[in-house]
């Protein structure tokens, strides 16, 4: 049960770790970067000087999605939607480290035409993101009450709503500004780090049940109503 709480809790660190490495260490680092006008990606992009810290930081993401993924496999107790969505996770997290290769360039360098091969693949990567995350929201949210689905179908309607209300790349390669897109993505991206972190602290209390045993179906749970 200690690694796989210790699993699990790699949700939750992840959910804190995310906002602090981009919006306050590596917003830090990038002089004049704007959280509201311009987007996450912007932190990594090509020739960023907040770039080398995230791809240092990166890897460690995916392997925390990876140990909440594994996490949620060990805490499924027999139920499919658990391990369902705890593979979806896994496969989100591997392919996480896809990013590395796929920075976008800088907005500057897009504006004058300058796209690489590389903001295509970050282009297909967003969207890849988008549906790891719906899948996984919709399938774990089966494995609960009617509190947490419908706390599950508010949290993937806000991230695709905001994803695609952020989606201004045809303001950057026309070199127009972009008020309100950081804001946005970061609605959208917080969304979803919520639910990131509500979903390891309802199966970690799982595991804190009384009778609660790994393998057993019928071991008690939260049903969250």
């Amino acid at each position: 049960m200690r690694t796989t709480r210790a699993l699990l809790a790699c949700g939750l660190v992840y959910a804190l770790l995310y906002p602090v490495a981009n919006d306050v260490v590596a917003a830090s680092i990038h002089d004049g970067y704007s959280p509201v006008s311009q987007a996450v990606s912007e932190l990594s992009a090509t020739g960023a000087p907040s770039r080398p810290f995230l791809v240092w930081v990166l890897p460690v993401f995916s392997l925390l999605q990876i140990g909440f993924g594994l996490g949620m496999w060990r805490a499924a107790r027999g139920r499919l939607p658990v391990r369902v969505a705890g593979v979806l996770m896994v496969v989100h997290g591997a392919v996480s480290f896809l990013w590395l290769a796929a920075p976008m360039s800088r907005r500057e360098v897009l504006a004058a035409g300058g796209a690489t091969p590389a903001d295509s693949a970050h282009l297909v990567l967003a969207g890849a993101t988008g549906l790891f995350v719906a899948a996984y929201v919709v399938v774990l949210a089966f494995a609960f009450g009617w509190v947490f689905r419908v706390y599950s179908a508010l949290t993937v309607a806000t991230a695709l709503v905001f994803g695609m209300l952020s989606a201004q790349v045809e303001r950057i390669e026309a070199g127009e500004p972009t008020p309100s897109m950081g804001l946005l993505e970061r609605i959208g991206i917080g969304a979803w780090l919520l639910w990131l972190a509500v979903a390891a602290i309802v199966l970690l209390r799982e595991q804190r049940a009384p009778g609660c045993h790994a393998g057993r179906p019928g071991a008690s749970r939260p049903r969250l109503m």
